[in-house]
This record gives structure tokens, sequence and C-alpha cells, in this order.
């Protein structure tokens, strides 16, 4: 949100630096997160000065251009070339001196030098309207005022303004704050705590009248639940046109580019007081407003020209004939204002704050109104804001307002209620706060003292505080004005200690995560919100078990994700965009199911690599990370927490090209593979990726369910060796599961250390390198003990898979 500094001191006067002003604003909340200096024409005329011309004479190389001496207010006159064609002695005109900086019409620099035009000396340049950036005239220079004396800054002449923006980074909850108004009253009462006493300036609406009572429109609202309130009121005999600079001016400080004066009023108002408001021509509207709800499947073209196709949630101003407007979202193509507009109806209503939002997002619509209805906005100056832009409107455009207010307000929004003990003000706080700064904090919030006990207060909260309903949020409102800066800190700091199983998540979570940064992974946290679109990614994945949004964000965070995968691609797309293309990434977090039974959230650990193994290097060559560096990473996890007794066992899925899975008794404990191509296409990811899904909730039981302490064997372990010619078909699961089942005592390990496929051997076939680690508790191995158990290996494969030695 941008706040113009010049515009704030209309509502307090204050000599305050901006500087001085952002820490206070920070320490209020609304937090500053830069201040941008803007100046009405860029560059603020600086090096332009006027001038009088002296002498005018034909240039003798070219029929076009004259030169002019001209005296700048200096020693000595100027001699400067001029191609315009209404140049002339005794003018006086604005010259941009050497060294000074102006803007083409793309806003980038240029600097006037020294230079010589066909064969001539020019020491400036006597300047047009659009040279300037005071207008879009280039038919000649400009020609000022003759009284005014050579030398004179043309800033002074032109009274150009020069303002600070502060960018403040709004949290969604202070709706109440969402204007130059609202920044205004929490700056008072910061202001107000530090000692400094001012007073807040609100625009009066005094000379409010009703000139005529000519051209009524009737109001009929359907449903007052959605539109609690709604005002109106007809402007007649106006005349659209450009607006007077001060409202362009305040406008343009704040990057919103002006139309007409009346679009600008409504603008105005909107970012001075917080109030939507819209103008419509009185002149298409047919009979009365009519304030209901769309009929379903509707087509509308809003003012941005797109045809929408409308909801039955969609609230709607409409006429006799059909629909006007969005309400609170965006106007319709055909019924704004337009040059032509001679008479205004004026709208300023009260919308629906979860109505309004839904059907923003339905239609993917984001207006500086639909960000406020949304939010919450003030019911009780609903009027006054409508009161407000009509007199502004008639001060830049002329006009007759020409009928009552209409103000339809079955209902009113009462305030809210709170009752605030004392006692939990200093105990949440942690320091005592006295009772009379308390008050004066809550009345300079607006926040009435209703009744006083001696246990606490009964307060009244103005219904725009829409954040504030509980006593928490009062002791809040209390701590942030009081100053969290002002809150003392003890000398004695006091600790609990607890006890905590050794298997705690957090403490797993640590290892894993200490492992894996040695590793060279960095951790990431994706957002749970995703798009529903992914589910078509997997079959696995199934439409009904979507846990959707009822008020989403935009439609690509409408559901919560059934799958780290694809929010961990979005991750790895992201970063190779942008040149990081060896990745190593890792995280911890949920993924939610809507079930029969009903919803539930999963544990997972998710690891992602792609890219080389290493920085690039002088010193060793680049080596693409692969899948078997990938499994060694899944293993050593396994290995650090323990969990050896693991069965391997092959993978295929619509989202792998080829995996592997981790099973420990009748649990999986991860997943993982080499993502296919189908899916990194989807994200635009053209190299290898490789994803690992880690079942974190019965990783966390079979650890609880696994510390067993055995004795170091005394006896050493021995090694043995094959090397097996099968066919192409045979995995080495199928080797693993057979080896295990063939020898159940002294057989430990098994492990594929070398395959190798290509010429020197028959067409489908390959070669597989096993190693077989035996080990005996009690004793130690003889030769012909380890040869008996290899030789019965060797013969079972032999039987079972048709495997040769080599």
């Amino acid at each position: 949100m941008k706040i113009s500094y010049n515009w704030l001191k209309q509502f307090i006067k204050t000599d305050w630096d901006s500087e001085k002003t952002a820490s206070m604003l920070t320490d209020l909340g609304l937090e500053v997160e830069g201040v941008e200096k803007f100046q009405s024409v860029k560059g603020g005329l600086e090096g332009i000065v006027v001038g009088h011309v002296l002498t005018c004479i034909q240039h003798p190389n070219a029929d076009k251009l004259k030169i002019t001496t001209v005296d700048l207010g200096t020693d000595a006159p100027l001699q400067i070339v001029c191609g315009a064609s209404n140049v002339a002695a005794g003018q006086k005109v604005p010259v941009a001196t050497i060294g000074t900086v102006l803007y083409d019409k793309e806003g980038k620099p240029f600097e006037i030098k020294k230079g010589k035009i066909r064969g001539e000396e020019s020491h400036g340049m006597i300047c047009a309207e659009d040279e300037l950036g005071l207008g879009d005239s280039h038919e000649g220079i400009m020609v000022l005022d003759e009284k005014l004396a050579p030398g004179t800054p043309a800033a002074k002449v032109f009274n150009i303004e020069n303002d600070e923006v502060f960018e403040i980074g709004l949290t969604p909850n202070r709706a109440d704050a969402m204007s130059h108004w609202g920044t205004a009253r929490d700056l008072r009462a910061g202001m107000l705590q530090s000692g400094t006493n001012v007073e807040l300036i609100t625009p009066s609406v005094s000379n409010f009248n009703v000139q005529k009572r000519t051209l009524k429109i009737d109001v009929k609202v359907e449903d007052s639940k959605l539109v609690p309130r709604y005002c109106g009121i007809t402007i007649s005999n106006v005349k659209v046109g450009i607006s007077p600079a001060w409202l362009q001016n305040r406008l343009k400080a704040i990057g919103i580019t002006p139309k007409n004066n009346i679009v600008d009023v409504t603008n105005y108002v909107l970012h001075e007081l917080g109030q939507p408001l819209h103008a419509f021509d009185a002149s298409k509207i047919h009979g009365k407003i009519i304030v209901q709800n769309a009929t379903d499947g509707t087509k509308f073209t809003t003012l941005d020209d797109v045809e929408r196709t409308l909801s039955s949630e969609d609230i709607m101003i409409c006429d006799e004939k059909g629909p006007l407007c969005i309400a609170g979202v965006l106007g319709g193509k055909n019924s704004g204002v337009t040059d032509n507009t001679t008479t205004v109806f004026l709208e300023s209503a009260y919308f629906n704050s979860v109505s309004v939002r839904k059907t923003a997002k339905r239609h993917a619509i984001n207006t500086d109104a639909s960000f406020r209805f949304e939010r919450g906005i003030d019911p009780s100056i609903t009027e006054y804001a409508l009161k407000r832009a009509a007199i502004l409107i008639q001060e830049v455009s002329g006009g007759e307002i020409t009928s009552d207010i209409v103000d339809i307000h079955p209902k009113k929004i009462e305030d809210h209620q709170v009752f605030l003990n004392l006692e939990n003000v200093n105990k949440l706080i942690g320091q005592e706060i006295s009772d009379d700064v308390i008050k004066k904090i809550l009345v300079s919030l607006d926040i009435k003292v209703n009744s006083i006990s001696k246990v606490g207060l009964g307060l009244v909260i103005p219904a725009y505080r829409v954040d504030v309903t509980r006593e928490i949020d009062v002791i809040e409102e209390i701590l942030r004005v009081y100053g969290y800066n002002n809150i003392a800190f003890t000398q004695k700091l006091n600790a609990s200690t607890s006890h905590s199983s050794r298997t705690e998540d957090y403490k797993i979570q640590n290892i894993v995560a200490n492992l894996l940064v040695g590793s060279g992974f960095n951790e990431m946290m994706a957002n749970s919100l995703t798009s529903p679109s992914y589910i078509a990614l997997s079959d696995s994945l199934n439409e009904s078990n979507n846990v959707l949004m009822l008020n989403p964000l935009s439609n690509d965070l409408s559901a919560m994700r059934q799958s780290l995968l694809f929010s961990g691609l979005e991750a790895v797309s992201y970063n190779i965009n942008r040149r990081n293309h060896d990745l190593k990434l890792f995280e911890f977090g949920k993924s939610y199911h809507k079930l029969l039974s009903g919803y539930q959230e999963n544990n997972h650990l998710t690891l992602l690599v792609t890219g080389d193994r290493n920085q690039e290097s002088w010193t060793s060559a680049q080596k693409p990370s692969d899948f078997f560096l990938f499994k060694g990473y899944v293993l050593a996890i396994l290995e650090r927490l323990g969990l050896n007794k693991i069965m391997a066992m092959p993978l295929k899925t619509d989202v792998f090209a080829e995996g592997m899975i981790y099973e420990m008794g009748n649990s999986t404990l991860v997943e993982f593979g080499t993502v296919k191509k189908s899916v990194l296409k989807h994200f635009d990811i053209k190299q290898e990726v490789f994803f690992a899904d880690f079942n974190w909730s019965a990783i966390l039981k079979q650890i609880s369910n696994n510390i067993k302490y055995t004795e170091i064997p005394k006896y050493p372990e021995v090694r043995r060796d094959l090397a097996l010619l099968l066919d192409n078909q045979v995995e080495f699961a199928q080797l693993f599961e057979s080896a295990k089942k063939t020898e159940k005592t002294l057989l430990k390990e098994v492990n594929l250390f070398d395959v190798y496929e290509g010429k020197n051997l028959p067409s489908g076939k390959k070669s597989y390198a096993i190693s077989f680690i035996l080990q005996d508790n009690t004793k130690t191995l003889t030769d012909s003990q380890i040869d008996k158990v290899i030789s019965k290996l060797a013969q079972n494969f032999e039987t079972e898979f048709g495997a040769t030695l080599r």
C-alpha cells in the first residue's frame, strides 16, 4: 500500500521528517518497507530557468533552424540554436541549461550538452511543453509570462510538487488502515503516546447541498445480508474532462494513472477514506437500480473488455434491463462514465466481504475496491464518503446535486462489546502499565470506555475494527501503541527442563536434517496449497480426495496438496529457470486427503536431486547425479536411524520411470526413483530429477519399536563375490530374495556393486557382480563352510534364473 506524505499531512499537521514518521508507523505495526521520492514532473525541472530571447535570426546553413541569443540572468547572454517555428525575439521561454537532464516519452533520461548544430554553437535548449513533461504539445516552444525575470527557476513558475511516498507492507487484518485517513488515525495514536499532541483533521462535508430534486433514481436491495447498506445520489450537468493538477498529483504519487475528473474523484476518496465508490452514467440506467444476485450463466462484459460468465453467488448492480456492474469488484463496459457523460449516479455501499472475495477470486479480478471490501470497510462512513465525493465532483467538473441521498440501511452494523481485565493486560504484556495510560491509548484508537470497575473496563470497539473482537485483540492494540520497544527486559532468565523421549519427532528430524545438510542438501518449505489440476499427473491421486479451499487465494492455490512431489518440482523448475541447475533439496511436510472416514494428514520427508554431483571445477570432471548416488542418500538416512533390516522391491508407477521401494515388516518406509519425463515436461524441466518420499510416521514407529542393543561380533566377517551372466529380465531384487532364502543364518548382506551390458556379452544378457557378506557370531568360519554356502547360492541362481558364472 502506498501512502503519500503530503496527503497524510492533510489529516495531521506535523513537521516530522519522513524517516521519523516511517519509524513511528513501523512501530505501530504498519511496516514501512521503503520511502520513495515523488515529483509531479520527473526531474523536478532542475536546471530549467526562464530565459529572455534577445535576438533571433535565420540559421545560415538550415532553413528550419534559428540562432538566438538568450539572457538567463547571468553575466552574458548565451547562443542557442532552436528549431521551433514560433521562437521570436522578446519572448520569455523555458531554457534547459548545459548539464540538465530531461526525459523522453518512455522516461529515458538524456543530458543537455554543449554542441554544434550545422556549424553553429548551441549552449542549451529552448523547450517545448512535452520536453519538460508539462503536457503533450510539441507544436512549438513554450512562451511564458513576459513579467518573469530571466534566471527564475522553472520549478517556481510551475509549482512543482515534491512528495515522499511510504510503501507500507499492510497485513491482511488491518483493514482499518487501508487509506490515508486510517493511517493518520494510527499515526495520531502513536504520536499522542510519544507526547506529541496532534489533532486528526476530518474532511468537511458541511457545504453538501441538494440544489435540485429533478432526477431521483430509486434503489431496491433484494438481500440485506449481502448488502447491509447502499447509498446513491445523482449529479447532473457535469463536464467530464481532465482533472486539476492537485488531484492528478495525489493519484500519481501513489501509482494511479488519472483517467478523468469523475473517475479520479472516486479513486481519490477510495484512497483518502477507504470507501470504494462507483460512478454510473445515469443516462444508461433504465428505470431503477436493483441490487440482486446474478442468474447462473449470464454473460457480462466488464470494464476491462472481458466477457465473463456470472454465477448465482455474484452480487450485481442491475437496472430493469440487466446487469450494470459486479458489486464491489468491477464495473460494466456499457454503464461507466465516458467523455460524453453529463449525468452521474454515484454509488457508495457496504457489501458482504465473503461474497465479494468469492466473486473476485472466481473471476480472477483484483481491484482496489475488491481488496478493501474483501477485508471489511467502515460501515459508518458510507454516506459521509458519498457526500465527500459529491462535493469534489462539483468542484472539479461543475454540475448540480439533483436528488436526495438514497440510504438503504435496514439494520445498523453494531459496534463490538469487549470486557478488558486489567490484570490480564499486565500479565500478558509482562510489564505493568498504568490504568490511565491504558485508557489514553484506548481513547486514541477510538475505543470507547463504556464502564469502569476494579477488575477492568467495559469497551465499545468501532465496527470498522473487524480484527478487534476479543480481549486478547484489545491487549495487542494497547501493546503496539504503547510500543514493543518500551517493554523492559528482565535480568533474570527462567528455564525449565522436561523429559522427552530420544525418539521425539523433532529430534529425529534434526538428526536427519544434519545428515542431509552435511551431504550438500538444502532444506525447503513449499506451500501446502497447490493446484487441484496436479492430480491429473498421477493415477494414484483421486480428485475426490482433494481438500478444497472454500475461499481460495487463487485457482492455482485452491487445494491442499496430496503429494509433495509437485510442489517440489515447482521449486526445482523455479531454480533451474534462474540458472541454478544443480540441486539437492529436502522437505519435512504433510499431505492432505479427504477420505470417506474424514480428513487425513500424512507426514513425509522428501528428497529431490538433479543436475551435477559437484560444483564445476578445473580439478575434476563434471559428473551428473545418477540413480545409484541417490539410492545411497536414501540408504544413508535409513542406516543412520538404525533401520537395517529392510526389504527392497522394484517400483514402477506413473510417476517413476524406474524406482525402488523399501519395506520393513508390513510398513512401506520409502519410495524413490527417477521421475518420468512426462511429469517433468509439465514443469518445463528438461534434466533428470530423482525423488524420494519417506513415510515419516512409519519411520518414527519403526524407530520406537526397533531399538535393540547387541554385542559387537567377536568373530570376523567374510566377503565372497560372484560375477553372474543373466537374462536382461532378471532383477537384483529377485536374486536378493533367493539368496536370503538359501542361507538364513550366515548370510548377513547381499550387495550389487557392478552391472555391465554391452559388447562381448551374448544378446539379451547382462552381467551382475554381487558381493556376499558371511559371518558366524559364535565362531570363525572355515573355508569349507564358506565354499559350501557360495556353491549353494550359485547353484540356486542357475536353477531359478539360468545364471552362469563368468
